[in-house]
């Protein structure tokens, strides 16, 4: 009897938001969990900033990266967050 690996799935999911609404869905996207990256594009569709995510560097990357996206959400009016799931 052989036993199966199935491979994680990748999926993306896109939200568009506005400077002042960057930073409080950057904090929920990571609280839901099994977030591989997150990329911030802007108006234009240019990538602005990539942030790996791996489960166990989260919490100790978590802190200046949001402080990166304050300092990102005072300067832009619109910007296309792409998330980056794994689903087993």
């Amino acid at each position: 009897m052989t036993e199966e690996k199935k491979e994680p799935k990748t999926r993306f999911e896109e939200f568009r938001v506005n400077g002042g609404e960057l930073l409080n869905k950057v904090k929920e996207i990571i609280h839901e969990g099994n977030v591989r990256r997150i990329i911030l594009k802007d108006e234009h569709g240019k990538t602005f900033m990539e942030i790996p995510l791996t489960v166990g560097v989260v919490g100790a990357i978590v802190a200046p990266v949001l402080a990166a996206i304050g300092a990102i959400a005072a300067l832009a009016s619109s910007l296309t967050i792409v998330v980056e799931k794994i689903e087993n």
